[in-house]
């Protein structure tokens, strides 16, 4: 899709006879003009879940959907819609200890039964991204994989830099020509080499509950996002 629309855009850019012809970009001038901008985030996003114990499979997961219900519903609470909750993963595996038996020899035994459940949150208040952290964790809460921060709409903030870079492309050309002595004709190509909009800062480490003193927001600070874009053109120039 991201592709798709940076053709239709830079198609966009060429007016209707503005193209060179071949004999006219025999001698031409080829540049990369290139356009950067910081933007702060418009949503957060964080898997939170839980590990439990059982001594029977049952058991194990029953603890661990608990807490995990209980995290949906306090997103719900800070006003989170349904569609930006969802579940990330749920495991189920026994369990089992060491055991060093007489004599030295160590083996493995049944040890019950282990289960996780997590899901993800988006959010687009980012300021209650604390307040659901310290939720989650007095709920029971107790692996948190990832916060990330993004833009909910990406394909319109690379559209934007994608025309501030092809303005870029045809300034930088302007100045080549004028410093050799030459008149810089019309485009005769125009690409995109490399452009993109980075992925979003992603914290991913896991984290262990507790976090904070009981009651304490956790604090979280979104940051910036660096996007960048460019756009290879190539002039014709007259001497």
């Amino acid at each position: 899709m991201k592709a798709r629309l940076a053709g239709l855009l830079l198609l966009a850019l060429l007016p209707a006879g503005a193209q060179a012809d071949d004999s006219a970009c025999k001698r031409h001038i080829s540049v990369v003009g290139r356009a950067a901008e910081t933007r702060a985030p418009d949503f957060a996003e964080v898997t939170v879940g839980i590990e439990a114990r059982g001594a029977t499979p049952a058991a194990a997961l029953d603890a661990a959907s608990k807490a995990v219900a209980g995290i949906s519903a306090q997103a719900r609470a800070l006003g989170v819609p349904p569609a930006d909750i969802g579940t990330a993963a749920v495991t189920l595996q026994a369990g089992s200890r060491s055991v060093t038996r007489p004599g030295g020899a160590v083996t493995e035994e049944p040890d019950g039964y282990r289960a996780g459940n997590r899901v993800t949150v988006r959010l687009a208040d980012m300021d209650r991204l604390g307040d659901l952290l310290r939720q989650a964790l007095d709920s029971g809460a107790n692996r948190i994989d990832g916060v990330s921060f993004g833009l909910r709409d990406p394909d319109t903030a690379e559209s934007a830099l994608q025309v501030a870079a092809a303005r870029d492309a045809r300034s930088r050309a302007e100045a080549l020509a004028e410093a050799v002595g030459a008149k810089l004709g019309p485009l005769c190509t125009l690409g995109n080499p490399g452009a993109a909009v980075p992925p979003p800062p992603v914290y991913s480490r896991a984290l262990a509950a507790p976090m904070a003193a009981k009651g304490r927001r956790v604090p979280i600070e979104a940051g910036t996002i660096q996007l960048s874009s460019e756009v290879s053109a190539s002039f014709a120039v007259a001497p």
